[in-house]
Parts: C-alpha cells; structure tokens; sequence
C-alpha cells in the first residue's frame, strides 16, 4: 500500500489519518496522527528528563530543563535540520500536539489553582501586600515603557493597547509554582522569608491572571465595546462558578469523608467540569485556561477530595502532557531570528527592565517594611521567577497576533535567563545561617536530673504515632511537666508539584499545626493533641518537608533549635504481620546513618514492634517491662541512664543485665569484626568510672523500689551466651541497649540484617529471628569529640555559661 502523499509547498497540509496499518504494509507510521504523537511525547519527556539531570547539580527547576528542551528541539538546534523537523515535528501534526498539550495545561493549571488558598489570600498581611503590589506596579510599567521601543523597532504596526497589557504581565508575573520549588529546594519555604515570598506570590498569580483576561480581551475584539462585553461575561462566569460550581464540589467534598474512598462518579464530574469551564471561558473569548484555573481555585481545599483530585490526574498531567506544552512553545521560537545590534540590545533592555523593575519595586517595599537588606535583596530576585506562566502569556501573546517571532523568542529567553539566576544568586546572598547557642544538656544522663528533658521524636507516617506515644509516656519521669516533646512529621519533597501544596500546609518549626482552624483534622492532629489533653507533656508537632538526602539537615538543627537532649529516629524497617522486618528502602537507611553522624545531642533508633499494641496507652495502664543490657561505655551508659528515667513511672518494670567477662578476658573475645576494634579508641580512660559510677547510682535507687528494679550480672564466656542471655528475656516490651556497646557482634556482620548503625547488640534485639514483640530503642550518647563536622555553627552568647534548657514558662514560645 503507498504512503500518504505530501502536499505541494505552500498549499494546507492534508489532514492525518489516525492509525496506520503498518511498515509491513508499506506504510510509514510517522505519516499517521497516533505513533506520531506517541513517538513526539517519548522523545521530549527523555530530552527534557535527561536535561534536568544535566542541571541538578545547579539546583535548578524541572521547568528550566523543560524550557531550554523545548527551545533546543525547535528551530533555534535541532530544528534547523529540515528533515528532522519534518519526519519528527511536521506542520501536519502541530493541531494534534498542541491540542494534546493545551488538553494537559488545562489540568496542570486547575492543580495551580488547587494550590491556591484564596482564603489565605484575603488574609494576607500588609507587609506581603505590599511587597507583592510593588513587584506588579513597577514591572508593569517599566513593560508600559518596553512596548513603546518594540513597536518602533521589531514591532512595528502592531495593535498599541493589547500590547500595552501584553508586554505589562509578562514583565510583572511571577511564577508561583516555580518560587515555591525553589523555596523548597533551599530549605526556605517555613521561613520568614519563604511565608512572605508565598504570600507576595499568590497574590501576584492571582492579578496577573486578572490582567491576563484583560489583555486577551483586547487582543480578541475589533471594537472596545466588544472588548467590555467579554470582561464582563467573564466577570459573570466568575460569580456563576463561585455560587453555582462551588456549592456542588462542596457537596461532593463533604460526601467523601476521611477514611473513605472517593466515589469514582465525584472525580469524573470534577473533571467533566474543568472541560466544560474551559469550553465557557473560550467561547467568551478569554481562553480555556481561565475556566480550569477557577474551577482549581474555588474547589474546596479541606477534607481527602481534593488530595485524591491531584493524586489521578497529577503524574499523568506533569510528566507526560506538560512537557509537550513546552516543546511546542519552543517549537515556535526561533533564537536565530535576534540578530544584528538592534535585537540583541531589546533582548537587554527587556532583561534589564524585568529585573530592575520587580527586583527594585520589591526590595524598596520590603525594606520600608523593616525586613533586612540582605533579605529583601533576596526577596526581590524570587519574586523575579519567571515559568509556565510567563509562557503562558507569550504564547497568547503569538497566537493572538500582539507578538512576532522576533520579539518572542526575545521574551522567551528573558524568562530563561531570570529564572536561571534566581537560585545561584539566592545561594551567594542569603545563606541563612545554621548558627545557635551552645546549650547544656545534650544527653539523657545528667548530673541535674530535675531539668526539663526536651525529646525530638521523628515518625514518617501514622504507623508509629502509637508505639512513639507509649514510649514518650514511659519516658515522662516522676514529676509531671517535666517532659517537652517535639514530634517531627518527616515527609519527602517529591518531583510532582502537589508537594508544594503540601509544603504550603506545614507550619513553621515548633508551632503547633493545630492552633489553625480546619476541618480535616487528621490522625496526626487528634492522637498528639489528645496526648497531650491527657498529659501535662507538652507538645509542639512539627513538619520536617525536604529531599530525604537533606532531611537530617532538618533533624538536626530543629533538634539544636530546639535544644533536645535526644533525638527518636525510626528505624528504617518495619514489621509485617508475619513478624518479619520489611526495609522502607535505603534512603530512610541512609537517614539515621548521617543523624548519628551530625546530631547535636543523643540520638535513640527506635525498632517498633508494637509497643503497648496499636492504641494509645493512657498513663493509668501503662504496663511495661524493660530490659537494659550493660556491656559499659557512654552508650550504655546512656541507655542505663534512659532506663533509670523510665522506672521513675509506676507501670515500668526495669532489669538491668549487667554483663561480665571472666577475670582477664573482655566481652569482646577476641572478635576482629568490624567496629570492634575502634571501640576501646573512641571511649575514654574514665569510661570505667563512668560506668561504675551510673551504677552505683542505679543500685541506690533499686534500693529504694526492689519490687519494680531489679540488676542481674551474668558472667559469660562467649557471644554466643550472651546472645542466649538475651534470647531468655525476649518476651519483655522493650530494650534499651547503647549502639557501641563494647562486645563481639551478636550476630553475621555480612548478613543482610546487619545494620552498623545499630551496633554489635542492637543488630542482633532488631533482627527478624530475636523477637515479634519486643521493641528495641538503640541510643547513642552525644560525643562533643566525635562530632567533627556539626550542621550549626554555635556563637558564645554574651553570657560565659551555656544557656540552660529554656525555662518552664517559656516552652510554648
């Protein structure tokens, strides 16, 4: 069967048939609509993926990769080969990829407006306010002045009013989706700079959405009076779908309760919406875009509807269909066409302009406001983030006819090159320091046993809140009140851009994420809420939202911040219902290997087996045997000292296992194994005073409550007894053993169970074959000595003393 013929040059393309029926059939499936566009997407998302792995040492976004892949597969590279152009990219297939991309667009811009609080909005301080008007005015303005110079130079006779507007947005949009990431990424977005950038953001999307429609009236209508009928059946369209569309998705909101799946008939209607909200706003005249955005805005943001909204049609959306947005933008912009002094001196004046304007407009406004000048410099180079929407507006801007192919691809590259900048040059101005104040007590044994004792207790879904419940309360001590908690949600920045929105609910470090009214208060909210209703502990919850090969970064200065003597890992396995222990996978491995490498105080893993069962304990039935394995060192030392704390509680049953090597031999037996070795290095001369001392400590107070502390010694002569030693206490609830214990390892340490971090006996309590009930807590005690590289750099104070634990009456603060 012959192929399908070409057209001559210079006449319309023939429309593509859908489907071939094959080489075989002497066919060439690249003449057909559907292997093309399926050959077109695999092509730009691999080019765009493989750029942004180019670029992430640069930390830059993901949208510049997609960016400069668009531009590099248009005319400007690639596309100035003829044939690859036409076999990959002919004209014929532009309708079906453009209507694929802008069918993706539309849903990626109702997940914008997902991720937009209009509430928060109207709520917005003076301070952000500002700061976001006068990134807008100026900008604006100074665009004013830049359509004047184009359309006497490279856009000449072009339509003076939409140009106007077209050229003002361009200049003062910010790009919301994109500030946020780059917040992100730089660990900024729950400082006060970050909620002041978000803030100024959102307010900034919102109006250069409004301006936008403006422009596009403009653009679209022969007469101003047909340009009035368009804003306000647009205006209409606004009050219908706040008062008409909302009062639905509420009702389907509320019908979807937590807990529950969401009815597949919800989503289809949803989506069936946004369509038809597009399909609206497009036969107003002011682009389908507009119909999807609001529809995200006015959508309810409470309760799971949403979240499960983002979760169906997200990947899809951001990874196969934006991308191809991108490659037809790009496929539009021809670089070769800036030539001569003229162009390349509008592509400067362009830069310069944008930068000057939102970059001064907002650092003046800012430092009125009182903020630093350091941060309001680095206030004004994120809000001058460009992206999606800056292409957005540039390719209406082409469509409608306002901009040529010369002052486009000028536009392009200035939001290119202002969003490029914006990441090294935030890195080199506004490093915010990790600095703090030496404090006191970092570890759990201290000489002052009536300070507070401050736990900074890390969990990565709601799995463990229970178990990390219960021991926080046998945790408590003899004197009410005298425990602070800080519970640390940690979850991992991911790719898809629905984290941002998760980023947007954490609340600062330390403040309690339930002191703002919502309804879907989740099982997180109500189990540390209700712990500490039940308590006099006192409870700050706090969201950790970060690369997980960054997060202990979070962990560890939180946990300097907050002055904790003792940071709760998890530890990265779990247990299935056949007893077996399940890795989370080696990134959370490698987690706790570098919190034990750079924490400021004692570090406890925590192995839960199901301490106290599935359920909160409340304190009246606490009921709990712990069992203390003391080998000597510091760590034992600080496991012994935890065990010490815990037995103060009326419900907890403690033994101490004191073990002793016969007279000339250690509890080592000669092992080689790794760690062994260098443990008698790294302890100090004084450890055997150390451990003498603790316990001479330990047997007055078993002294005084011989029905609830007993200490045993065992001598052995092997590992393999103490291994049998252990094994006859596995029914207890829990372990409290030191990492470096000072014995031979327990257990294989070529085995796939061996965990380092773990130590020699730990290793052995966490393995699959060693118990199904008790739970194990593996501490390190602080080292000032072995923490070479510490992640905050700490200034003496004034006073020469460390500063104590902060204060009872100070702990909300």
């Amino acid at each position: 069967m012959a192929t399908q013929q070409h057209p001559p040059p210079g006449a319309c393309p023939a429309p593509m048939k859908a489907t071939s029926n094959g080489s075989f059939q002497g066919e060439n499936p690249l003449d057909y609509a559907l292997p093309l566009i399926i050959l077109q997407i695999c092509l730009v998302v691999a080019f765009t993926r493989f750029l942004a792995f180019l670029l992430k040492p640069l930390r830059q976004p993901r949208v510049i990769a997609e960016i400069i892949g668009g531009v590099l597969l248009g005319p400007s590279a690639l596309g100035r080969s003829e044939r690859f152009l036409n076999t990959v990219f002919p004209k014929k297939s532009m309708t079906v990829l453009e209507t694929l991309a802008n069918i993706g667009l539309l849903f990626f811009l109702f997940l914008v407006g997902l991720e937009l609080d209009i509430k928060s909005i109207l709520r917005t301080g003076k301070k952000s306010l500002g700061i976001a008007l006068a990134g807008i005015t100026l900008p604006f303005a100074l665009g004013i002045g830049t359509s004047f110079v184009l359309r006497s130079t490279v856009l000449k006779g072009a339509n003076q009013a939409p140009l106007l507007v077209f050229m003002g947005v361009s200049l003062s949009i910010t790009a919301f989706p994109v500030l946020a990431r780059i917040l992100a990424e730089l660990k900024l977005l729950t400082t006060d700079l970050g909620r002041i950038a978000m803030s100024a953001a959102a307010v900034n999307d919102v109006a250069a959405w409004v301006l936008l429609a403006l422009a596009i009236a403009l653009s679209s209508s022969s007469s101003s009076l047909i340009a009035v009928w368009v804003l306000l059946s647009g205006a209409a369209f606004v009050l219908f779908a706040v008062f008409v569309i909302r009062p639905v998705l509420s009702l389907m909101a509320r019908r979807s309760p937590e807990g529950e799946p969401v009815k597949e008939l919800y989503v289809c209607i949803t989506l069936s919406m946004v369509l038809a909200a597009s399909f609206v706003t497009d036969t107003i005249g002011i682009h389908a875009l507009f119909g999807a955005f609001v529809v995200g805005i006015i959508m309810p943001k409470e309760g799971p509807f949403a979240g499960v909204l983002i979760e169906k049609i997200e990947d899809m959306v951001s990874g196969l269909f934006l991308p191809l947005y991108f490659a037809a933008s790009g496929l539009k912009t021809n670089v070769a066409t800036i030539r001569g002094a003229t162009s390349w001196g509008l592509l400067l004046l362009v830069i310069l302009n944008a930068c000057f304007g939102k970059i001064v407009g907002t650092v003046v406004v800012a430092w009125s406001c009182k903020v630093p000048l350091r941060e309001s410099l680095a206030l004004g180079f994120i809000m001058n983030t460009k992206g999606l929407v800056e292409l957005i507006v540039l390719n209406i801007g082409k469509d409608r006819k306002v901009l040529n192919d010369q002052a486009f691809a000028i536009l392009v590259l200035m939001a290119l090159f202002t969003t490029f900048i914006t990441t090294p040059i935030l890195m080199a101005i506004y490093k915010p320091a990790r600095k703090g104040v030496p404090y006191k007590h970092r570890t759990i044994q201290r000489k002052d046993t009536e300070t507070e004792f401050r736990i900074l207790a890390c969990f990565h879904s709601t799995r463990n809140i229970p178990s990390l419940i219960n021991l926080v309360e046998s945790s408590r001590g003899r004197k009410r009140g005298k425990l602070c908690l800080y519970a640390m949600h940690l979850m991992e920045l991911s790719e898809r851009s629905s984290a941002i929105a998760m980023v947007q609910k954490a609340r600062n470090n330390g403040l309690p994420f339930w002191d703002k009214k919502r309804d879907d208060r989740d099982y997180i909210v109500i189990a540390f809420e209700a712990y500490q209703q039940l308590s006099s502990v006192t409870v700050r919850p706090m969201t950790a939202i970060s690369a997980l090969s960054s997060i202990h970064e979070d962990i560890c200065a939180s946990a300097h911040r907050k002055r904790a003597a003792l940071i709760l890992l998890p530890f990265h396995k779990h247990q299935r219902l056949d007893g077996a222990m399940e890795s989370l996978g080696h990134t959370f491995h490698l987690v706790n290997r570098r919190a034990l490498q750079h924490a400021p105080c004692s570090v406890g893993i925590f192995v839960d087996r199901g301490l106290g069962g599935t359920t909160q304990v409340v304190a009246s039935e606490v009921s709990y045997s712990v069992v203390v394995p003391f080998f000597g060192g510091l760590d034992d030392c600080e496991a012994l000292a935890y065990g010490m704390r815990m037995a103060e509680h009326p419900g907890i049953k403690l033994t101490v296992v004191k073990f002793v090597a016969p007279k000339g031999t250690s509890l080592t037996f000669g092992s080689d194994a790794p760690g062994v070795i260098s443990i008698d290095l790294l302890r100090g001369d004084n450890d055997q005073v150390g451990d003498d001392a603790i316990i001479s400590d330990f047997k007055s107070i078993a002294s005084k409550n011989q029905e609830s502390i007993t200490l045993e010694e065992r001598l052995v002569e092997s590992s393999q007894e103490i291994a049998g030693v252990l094994k006859s206490m596995n029914k207890c609830n829990l372990f409290l053993v030191g990492r470096m214990a000072p014995t031979a390892p327990l257990m294989d340490t070529k085995s796939a169970e061996y965990c380092s971090e773990l130590g020699p006996v730990g290793c052995f309590l966490a393995s699959s074959e060693f118990s199904t009930t008790a739970s194990v807590v593996v501490l390190q005690q602080y080292n000032p000595t072995l923490n070479l590289h510490p992640l905050v750099e700490e200034e003496e104070s004034d006073d020469a003393n460390e500063v104590p634990d902060t204060p009872m009456g100070e702990r909300a603060q």
